[in-house]
Order: structure tokens, then sequence, then C-alpha cells
């Protein structure tokens, strides 16, 4: 077949004559032959033409090797040739001993466009004599049948260090024997996805520059070989700085730092930019990411040395090169930085100043002494306060000082500076005026006039001597001696700052009037007058004395300044009565005039007195009320103070004892000074405060306010309710009323329309600046006032309840301040008034460019939490946003207990992220209720951290961000008893996954005191628990309801009753029952008794009228007791227009089910209610608990399963026990744990017994019975 073949050439690349090659192309396909003989080491090729019009190509060949020797005479390889590149590997060879036969070989080629390539014979001889011989090399027109064909490989683009994985998949059947490999042999996974497709993954460990060039799959089968396109390994270095960062400038917490990032060994592009660094001694360090190429790094050590990288990261994963070259630096010496000037507070009196300031935000070390210098800044310049200056020294813990010794109505400047080891920080100056004080008044021994008559006195007029202000004006005061008003020599002389005419003081029946008014010039000097002149002064008439009657007659002087008026007073004669009986028309005269003097005041006044009077009454009304409600909460503050504290209850049990008390172990302690150096000087003596009559002053600390420590809040909450409260009426009308800081922006007419009312707007210093809309004038306007937490700056914003007007700017201040959580402490309408805008949606709503979605509505019973998915046009994210809706305030006044509230800020702090943006707080006008909230949060982390509580500070601080924050002194008191509530109660709260632990460590017994955790806690529960008064049962108490209560020691308050409804004749609307609240639905309980026999039938007048759908009952029936069966065992009972049909009745286990059908026949078109009783028969009369927690709470999940069923948990549950004390407020406990467990996967035992028991006091009443709620409350965990 050779001699077949035509001769077309020879190699040119070979020398001549040495090595015979045949070349012959024909459309069937291609021929080489290669004579070996003698030609060892020589290479001859065969290069078919260039292919590209295909994906995939089949190439196939025939080859022949023959030798007389029986060895190879050679190697035959073939190349695939890519884009006129280089050669590369073979990608087929063969150098195997002929066999003597032609072979056939597939070579399955995938290139794909726009690559071409062209397959390269090769014969490399050996020293051997033979042939090789190709033939039949065709280019076919279908895939190779045996050798598999690979998809397009795609290249790789790593960063070094990392793993490059190529994946090499081919269409095509692998069979065992198969060789695949990556250019070289590499570990590979191979994965067949089925019978015609197979794919291996060959993977580059720790690449490195190296390892980057063309690779390409191969595989090889026994009938021939495939290969892939070539695919590029591109290895990229992460960047590393060449140069290290510059310093820009150095202070001694911070250093500026210039990147230097633009020359980088490595490739780029640079996408994250880090600013590493860490101190040169130690292993601290940190690392902050950089948005710019200068950077400030913040909150170093002062003098600390720190070497500063930069790190800088290219795309993909291990893209971050190593740290640049470090920059050695030290930041400076430090001395603490200025005494917050906000921070410093000066009490004022007329010669005393309490100084208070707090320490410097940067410390830079331990505080260790105060440098407090003062001087007299104004003054008059007739008094000698030279010495009134100086400097004082205060340890570093202490930061308040009391001044003593000063002048009235001075200024007086306090430069207060900080040291620490390195040195003083910067002053800080403050000025505060001391009061002004009451004009002294001259001497007068033996109150004698000049000379008198019958109708005159003369007297001799001496100035007085200013004291802080000018005098102002001198008055003279005629009063009348009346035997009833005969002073005792003990009491302190009374002046007189109601100026009285003549005219009116028979009128007002006042024993004193004006009889004469001068200006202060007018007294320079000593100088007579006359009473009784018959002459004006200043419009007051100076009317002749009357000789049968006695006078007391005074001289007083007024200065009035700063909007203080003092006076002081001093009797300069007295005026006997005469022997003689006057003239009688000289009287007729004096009385004609005096009567016409009152005839024509009378008329005059006479509209004044009449609305006077009304006045008088609406506040007698308004104060009345206001005392009913701070009474309720003394006496319950009183209870706590009885049961609380034995030894303290010793001490005095009434108010001027706890004040005694209070001023030994408090006062001296709190508030004594001691001074490590200072300069001779009348203000920085030694000073202890002397004990005062407690009937005097009630409440001697109203006047300097400083922090109490938790142990001691419940003692000075009880010295503030002495005396009617005097003490928090004293502290809350010391705060500033009304406008204390500029509200230009509230008030102008672009605004004005923003807020809700007139008085309670946004002041300009602190105020929520918006996002201005382009367009829109003062757009950037809300009524809302950033207010700092604890520790926290702006950490809350107060605002009013959005308008209608203001809610989309209401969600632009949610996204612009990145808020998380809402706080409304408001209902929507109060009292028919509209209180808030709804300014949610029920599901979704647009308001402008926001979209607001409703996703979730948890409702509990004082509260509901609602979740919104909150989008904002052209911002690609989705926050989600809780509103925490308070619902459990009253319309009037403050909520009765604070436990409600404080589980709801509790709920709130635990659901809030820690860091978003400020809580937003509102109620109506964001100033009274939200107060209180911002108050009680701000209160509880400052107890916690500090074991103190500084509630007056807080809010006259709140008041200095939000107008009227905390408006009402009822609010104020509250708080306080909020705050007590929390130190007392704790935070009670146990996880699922830990009651079991935590229940076995409270019944841990102490040998030493003999009690445990649980023991205590009960204990604690039984103190804080209030205790009813007469008057807050007083319908119980009624004549007429007597007889419906069991017991008279077990009633219910009449802010918890329900009120009968259908009408029974002269029946009274009184039943001895409850309503108590669940976790979820408030009023979801009525507790009662057992029914008498006479109140059988208001127990289902009862059931009916508040829609009850279930009755626990949780005692037997016994006559003895006045128990008796209140429901039919067949047909119907009729109540009145009541009646009570019996449907069915089951027993499984303890617990008996029946089934009623009820309806009032007097009103058919009502319809008629299915009603469950469930009678439990696992607890006996004698055991204090049931006898089985499995079966307890078998019981509570069918109730709940009925109630769920029939009614949608809308129903209420009537709930009964003997006397609907202990065994039914168990059940209710129990059943709110298990909410508990089931909605946030906690418990709090304590919060739900304490939460019953502010309704009813006998809830739970044992020890034994607070323990099973606990073990429910594992059953429950146990049972899943």
């Amino acid at each position: 077949s050779i001699k077949k073949k035509k001769k077309l050439g020879v190699g040119k690349d070979l020398h001549s004559n040495l090595l015979l090659i045949f070349f012959y192309f024909l459309s069937a396909g291609s021929f080489m032959l290669v004579n070996t003989t003698e030609r060892i080491g020589q290479k001859a090729h065969l290069l078919l033409p260039q292919l590209k019009e295909n994906d995939t190509h089949c190439i196939d060949f025939n080859f022949f090797v023959s030798s007389k020797s029986g060895s190879s005479p050679g190697i035959l390889n073939v190349y695939v040739k890519v884009n006129n590149g280089e050669l590369g590997n073979p990608v087929w060879n063969v150098s195997d001993a002929p066999i003597g036969i032609w072979n056939r070989v597939e070579l399955a080629v995938s290139t794909f466009w726009p690559n071409f390539y062209q397959v390269v014979f090769e014969v490399i001889t050996s020293d051997q004599q033979g042939y090789l011989a190709i033939d039949d090399v065709k280019v076919l027109g279908h895939p190779c049948t045996s050798t598999p064909h690979f998809l397009r490989l795609q290249s790789v683009e790593v960063n070094a260090g990392q793993f490059a994985t190529f994946h090499c998949t081919a269409n095509g059947r692998t069979i065992q024997g198969n060789k695949l490999w990556l250019q070289i042999r590499l570990p590979y996974d191979m994965k067949i996805f089925n019978d015609r497709r197979f794919v291996a993954s060959f993977s580059v460990v720790n690449a490195t520059k190296r390892d980057a060039g063309n690779y390409r799959c191969m595989i090889r089968t026994e009938g021939g070989v495939g290969v892939s396109n070539y695919a590029e390994l591109i290895i990229k270095e992460p960047p590393v700085p060449i140069a290290p960062p510059q310093l820009s400038s150095v202070g001694a917490t911070y250093l500026w730092i210039q990147l230097n990032a633009n020359s980088i060994n490595g490739d780029g592009p640079i996408i994250v930019r880090q600013i590493e660094y860490r101190t040169s001694s130690g292993s601290w360090y940190d690392i902050q990411p950089v948005d710019s190429t200068k950077y400030k790094i913040g909150h170093l050590d002062p003098d600390t040395e720190y070497e500063i990288s930069v790190l800088l990261t290219r795309p993909g994963e291990g893209g971050t090169g190593s740290p640049g070259p470090a920059l050695k630096t030290r930041t400076k010496c430090a001395v603490p930085s200025a005494v917050p000037l906000e921070s410093i507070q000066g009490n004022t009196f007329e010669e005393k100043i309490f100084l208070q300031w707090k320490e410097p935000v940067q410390t830079y070390g331990v505080i260790t002494l105060y440098e407090v210098c003062y001087a007299v800044s104004s003054f008059d310049p007739e008094i000698d306060l030279s010495n009134q200056s100086g400097r004082v020294l205060k340890h570093g813990n202490e930061t308040h000082y009391l001044f003593f010794g000063l002048h009235p109505g001075t200024t007086y400047s306090f430069t207060i500076r900080a040291s620490t080891a390195k040195g003083f920080g910067p002053p800080v100056t403050s000025q505060f005026t001391t009061k002004i004080s009451a004009p002294s008044m001259p001497p007068y021994e033996l109150e004698t006039p000049l000379n008198q008559t019958d109708s005159t006195v003369r007297v001799l007029l001496k100035p007085a001597q200013s004291r802080g202000a000018p005098v102002s004006v001198y008055q003279i005061v005629v009063e009348e001696e009346r035997p009833r008003r005969t002073k005792k020599t003990t009491e302190i002389l009374k002046c007189y700052p109601v100026p009285i005419h003549f005219q009116n003081a028979s009128i007002l029946n006042s024993q004193y009037y004006f009889a004469a008014e001068f200006p202060a010039h007018s007294i320079q000097m000593a100088q007579p007058f006359t009473i009784g002149d018959n002459k004006t002064y200043s419009g007051f008439w100076n009317t002749p004395l009357l000789p049968h009657k006695s006078y007391s007659i005074y001289f007083q002087a007024a200065s009035r300044a700063n909007g203080e008026t003092k006076i002081d007073c001093v009797r300069v004669a007295t005026k006997g009565a005469a022997t003689r009986k006057p003239d009688p028309e000289q009287e007729k005269q004096t009385d004609h005039t005096v009567k016409i003097a009152g005839i024509i005041a009378g008329i005059l006044l006479f509209v004044i007195i009449f609305l006077g009077v009304v006045l008088v009454m609406k506040k007698r009304k308004l104060a009345k009320k206001r005392k009913e409600t701070l009474s309720n909460t003394r006496q319950e503050m009183t209870v706590m103070v009885n049961s609380m504290d034995k030894s303290y209850a010793e001490q005095g049990t009434n108010c001027d004892e706890a004040f005694s008390f209070m001023d030994t172990h408090n006062l001296n302690g709190r508030y004594e000074t001691q001074t490590v150096g200072s300069d001779t000087s009348s203000l920085v003596q030694s000073h202890t405060y002397k004990k005062r009559d407690p009937v005097d002053v009630p409440y001697q600390t109203g006047q300097l306010h400083p922090a109490i420590r938790v142990a001691d809040l419940l003692q000075h909450i009880t010295q503030m309710k002495c005396a009617e409260g005097y003490g928090f009426k004293e502290e809350y009308e010391s705060f500033f009323e009304g406008q204390s800081a500029p509200w230009d922006s509230a008030k102008k007419d672009e605004n004005r329309m923003k807020n809700r009312y007139g008085n309670i707007i946004a002041y300009d210093h602190s105020r929520v600046r918006l996002q201005p809309i382009e367009g829109e004038l003062n757009s950037d306007y809300i009524n809302g006032n950033y207010i700092d937490g604890y520790h926290r700056p702006n950490h809350y914003i107060a605002t009013q309840g959005p308008m209608q007007e203001t809610i989309y700017d209401f969600w632009r201040m949610i996204w612009h301040e990145n808020t998380a959580s809402i706080v409304m402490v408001t209902n929507l309408v109060e009292v028919g008034r509209v209180k808030c805008c709804k300014y949610w949606p029920d599901d979704t709503e647009i308001y402008k460019d926001i979209k607001v979605t409703l996703i979730e509505t948890e409702l509990l019973a004082e509260y509901v939490i609602r979740t919104f998915a909150v989008e904002k046009r052209g911002a690609h994210e989705i926050r989600e946003i809780r509103q925490f809706h308070f619902t459990g305030w009253p319309d009037h006044g403050v909520p009765y207990h604070a436990t409600g509230l404080l589980g709801f800020v509790r709920q709130v702090k635990s659901k809030s992220p820690p860091n978003a943006g400020p809580l937003v707080v509102h109620c109506s006008a964001g100033a009274g209720r939200t107060g209180c909230f911002i108050v009680i949060d701000i209160m509880l982390d400052m107890a916690e951290r500090e074991g103190v509580v500084d509630i007056f500070n807080c809010v006259r601080e709140l008041r200095s961000r939000r107008v009227n924050m905390v408006q009402t002194e009822e609010q104020y008191v509250f708080i306080h008893d909020a705050i007590l509530e929390a130190c007392l109660c704790g935070d009670t709260s146990v996880l699922a996954s830990q009651v079991r632990s935590v229940y076995y460590e409270m019944n841990k017994l102490d040998p030493q005191t003999n009690s445990s955790q649980i023991k205590e806690e009960f204990r604690t529960l039984n103190m804080v628990t209030p205790t009813l008064r007469v008057e807050d049962c007083s319908i119980a108490l009624l004549p007429r309801n007597h007889e419906k209560n069991r017991c008279m020691d077990v009633l219910p308050p009449d802010r918890c009753l329900p009120f009968l409804i259908t009408i029974d004749g002269e029946s009274s609307n009184y039943i001895n029952a409850a309503l108590m609240d669940s976790y979820k639905q408030p009023s979801a309980f009525i507790v009662t008794q057992h029914p008498l026999p006479n109140t059988v039938k208001d127990f289902w007048r009862l059931v009916l009228d508040y829609h009850c759908t279930s009755i626990v009952m949780l005692n037997d029936v016994d006559p003895a007791q006045l128990c008796p069966q209140y429901w039919p065992e067949n047909g119907v009972h009729r109540h009145g227009p009541i009646q009570v049909e019996f449907v069915s009745a089951d027993l499984e286990e303890d617990i008996i089910s029946r089934i009623f059908r009820i309806y009032n026949a007097s009103r058919p078109q009502d319809g008629y209610r299915m009603v469950q009783q469930f009678q439990f028969l696992g607890w006996p009369m004698y055991r204090d608990t049931p006898v089985s927690k499995r079966s307890f709470l078998k019981l509570i999940r069918q109730v709940d399963k009925w109630q769920e069923e029939y009614n949608g948990g809308e129903g209420r549950t009537v709930v009964h026990c003997l006397n609907g004390g202990g065994r039914s407020g168990t059940f209710c406990a129990i059943s709110i744990v298990c909410e508990m467990l089931q909605h946030q996967r906690a418990v709090d035992v304590f919060h739900a017994v304490k939460t019953l028991r502010n309704n009813k006091p006998n809830m739970v009443d044992l020890l034994d019975q607070y323990k099973f709620c606990y073990e429910v409350a594992l059953e429950y965990l146990n049972s899943g």
C-alpha cells in the first residue's frame, strides 16, 4: 500500500538524505512514512491544516510501527498547537515495542471560537532500524465515538495562597482505566453525572505566581485522547503598601494618619483600606476600616507608643495583603479635659450656694483633685466683700461643695479645674447669684410714739438697711388688735405682703390695712409721720383712727429684684382704746364716711369676689382629687415601710420620728464636707447641719437634691410623703415651669401647624433636625428633642404624637435617625379626644417615598408590640422597626401600680438593638408620660450601675432639653414609686432553658439563716404587696352589700369591680369579684368567691354580662360552708331573666367538664352563649396545693383549648374557689406563666403573682402555692 501512494515531498526541517519522509494528502486522508535506519535522534513533522470552523473536531488516524530487531524504532508524538502558539506537551504518543499491525486512534479536540488550532504529528527516531507510519489522517464531521469531548474550560483568577480549581467537564462515557489529567498529573475528584457526561476537578493548592499559565484538560482512553481548550490561571498578589503611613497630627487620645496607599507591591484594584494599630508593648491591637486617605484614630491612651500599619484588600478571597511598613509614634501626655460646663449646677439660697459638678468627659487617668476658685463678680460697692474669694480643693471622688456665709443678692464666679497625676486640666467658669434677703429694719425698742391723739399717732420712720437688693418701697400698716387674735409672745412676727386698702378691709374681714406707701428715696433719714392724718399716700387712704379701738402700727420695707420680693417689718407703735366714749357727731361722720367708702368698694369688688369664690371651689375640687390619688400611693408605701424593716419601724412610725431618723443617719453623712486644703475664708469653714424642727420644714433635703442610695430609697420616699407629701410638693414646685430656652423654629408660621399643642414645642438647641426637602422651606422641623440617656448622648427622642399633617415627617425622622424602636405611651383617643393620629398601617401604606408594612402584631394585656418593615425609595435596604405601644396608662392620672410599666420598660430594653439610633418616645404632647418613661429607663440603668438614683436632677436635665417633661406632681411621685418597686423586686425573669437549674438553686437552704432564695423572694413579694384600705373597698362595704360577701376580709377593690349590667328587680349591681389581666389579654379572668345561696343569680348575671365562656371551679360543693350547687344537672334553671340550660357533661381523670347554654329571656334578640364549666377534683380541701402537677397543667390546657375553639380567645374565664383567693390566684398565675413560656420562652412567676396581687392581695397567698407555680412551669417544659 505504501508503493501506491504518490510521493509529495520531504520534510525540510531535517538534514537532507538523512530521513526519508513521504507526505501524501488525499481527500480520504493524509499519510506520512518515516524510515529510521541510521537516523538516531532525528525529528520529522506532519502538520495538518489549521482548523477553526467548528468548536469540536474528531481527528481520526492509523499508525504503524515496525522494527527488525523488535525494539522501538522511535517515538510518535501528537501535538495540538493553539493560535500559532507553542507546541506545548504532546497530547498523545507511542513509544512501545512494535506490534507490526495498523492501529486506529481518535483525537477529540475541543477548542472554541475565536480560537483555532493545528494538529502536528512528530516522529523522533531511535537507534533501531524500522519504520513509523501514519495513514488515513481524517477530520470527521461528527464527534468521536470512543473518546469524550470536553466542554469549554473556564479561566481561573485567584489571589496568591488560595486554591485554584479547574472543572474539566466532558460529554461522553468514561470507563475504568481511562486517564484524566490537567497538563501534569494532579489529584482530582471525578463526578459522573450520567452515562453521557462526567466532570473532574483539579486544584492548584496554595497558588503562587509560578503556577500562573495556560492549563488544559486531557483524557487518554483505549480509543485515543481528548483535549480541551486552554484556560489561563491568573494569580494576583494581594496589595501591600510600599511606604508606612504618615503622621499628620497627634493628641493625647488621637492620631491623624495619612495612608500613603498609592504606591503598592502586588495587584489592584484596591477595594478596602484598613488601619491596623497596636501598642508597641503588649498584645492589644485593633483594625478600623477607612474610607478616605486621612483618618483619625481615636480613644487612644495618653503617653502610649503605637505601631500603625495599612492593610489593603483587592477583590476575591484572600485579597487582603499583609500589613505594610509600620509607623511608630506616641500620643501626648494628657491632663484631664474641662469639667462639663452644663454639669455645673448651683442651688442658691440667701447666704449659701450648693455647687455640684460632674467629672470631665475625658479623664486620662484617675482624677485626684478638684480645684474650685471663687470670687465676687458683682456686689454693692458700699459693702466690703473683699474677703469672699479664695480656693477650695476637693478629693477626686467629691463633686460638690457648700459655700456659706455669702452675701445676699450677690453674683459669685466659680472656676473649676480637675487634676490627675499629670496636672490640672483647663478651667471652666460659671456664675451664680444668691437670693436677695429682706431689708434689715432699724430697731424700735420702746414702741412708743412721738405723740398721739384719739385719732392719730405720730411715729418716727427710720430708713432700712438693704441686703442684696435696694429697698423698693416703704409701707405703713395699721392692724386692729382684737382679743381673739392676741398673739403669743413666742409667735414669730408676721409681715404683710398683700396690700389692702382701708375701703376693702371690712369687706374682706381683714384686721389690717395699708395707711401709706412711700418710694424708697423719700426716706433717706429718720423723719416723723402721722398715722390717721386723713390724707392719701400712693393711693392708700390714711384714715383717722377710731378712738375706741386698739391698734398696732407697723413700718415695713420691701425689696424687689430678679422676680423676688422680700419684706421685713417692725412694730413702731401701739395705740390703746380711749377710755371716754367718742363724740357721737364725730363717730357718726366717720361711720358715714366709712359706709360710703364701703358701698363704693363693695360694688367694685363684688364681681372679683364672686369670680374668686368660683375659682377657689374649682381649685379645691382638683386638689381633693389629686389628694385622693396621692393618698392611695401613700397608704401603700406606708405598709411597705412597716413591713420592710422592723428596726426602722422601731425608730418611729410617725413623720416626725422618721425625719429625726433620716437627719441622724443620712443628712450629715451625705452632705458633710471635708476640705483637702483651702485659703482662709468665711466661705470654707467647717459646717455641720443642725437638726431642724420637722413641723417647720418637714423635708430638709429638698433644697440640695443629691443622689439617693438604692438602699436608702424606701426610707427617702417615706420621708418625702410625710406631712401630706410636702417633700414631693416642694421638690416638684422647684422645677422651672414653662419655656426655659429659645424655640424660634417652632414658632415660625410655617411650623405652627406642625405642633399639636402651642405650649409644648421643641427647643432650638436640642431639636431634631430632619433632612431638608428641596424646595420646601423649614422642612427640617419636627416637634421632637434629643434627650441624653445614661452615659448615652441623644439616646432618646422625645416627640409629640404624630398628627395627620406630620405622619410623613415622623417616618422621615425614624429613617434618618436609624431608629429601631418606637415607644408609644398613649392611646389614640382618650376621654373622647384625639391624642394621637394612627400613623401606622394595618397592612401596607406608602407615605410619599417611605413604604411601611405591618409584619407582626403581638397583643399583650398592657401593651402591644408591632413589627414593621420600612423601605425608602432609593435606599437599597429594608429595616425592621418595632413599635412598643403601652395601652395600660389610664385616661386620668397615672397607673395605679408600676408593675405593668416596669415590665414594658424591660421588654423595650431587651428587644431594642444596642447599636441602633435613638429610641423615639411619644405620648400625646411628648412631655408628661414620655418624661416618665425616659426617667424610669435612665434611673433603672443608674441604679444597676451605680447603686444610686438621682430622679430630681434627671427630671431637671430632661426639662432643659424639652419643655415641662414630667408634667405633674402626681407623675413625679409615680416615678419614685416605680423605681422603688423595681429596686425592691429586681428582674425576676428566667429563661426557659434555665428554669430547672435556677429553681434548684432557689430551693437550697442556707444553714446559717435557715432560709432559701425562694423564701426570700416570696418574702419580698409579701412586702411589696399593697394593702387594701377601707376606702379602696367602699362599694363592697356598703351595708346593702354585706350579705353578698363570704368573708369581710376578702373584698374586691372598687377599681377592679365588674359591675353587673343585667337588670333584676331591685338587686344591686355589686358582686364580690375582681377583673384580672392575663399575659396577653386585659381583664381576661374574673376571680370570685363560690356563690352564696343568695348570690347564685348574681353569679350567672356576671357570666352573661361579661361574655364569659369558661368557669373554673377549684373547691367542692359544701352546703355546710354555704357552697351550693349553682348549676343544673339536667333541664333548665331560671334565675330571674337568665336561664341556664344543661347540655352535656364529661369526666376525664380529675376534671369534670359541663357545658351549659345561657341566655337572657328578656332579650331574646341577643341569642345564647355556650359556657363550659371545669370542676377540678384534684385539689382536696386539706391540701395547700393540688395533688398532681400534670393534672393541673391538663386543666389549664383544656380551658385554653375551649377558649380558643369556641370564641377565638376573646371570652373571659370566671375562676372561683371558696373565697376567691389563694387557689384562684394559683390558677391565674400558672395560666400567665404558661403563656409567657409559649410566647417568649421565659418565665417570671414573681411578676405574674405581683400583677394579680395589685388587684387582690390574697392571690397565691402561700409559699407552697408559689413554689407550685414554678413546678408546673417545669412540667410544662418537660411535656414539650
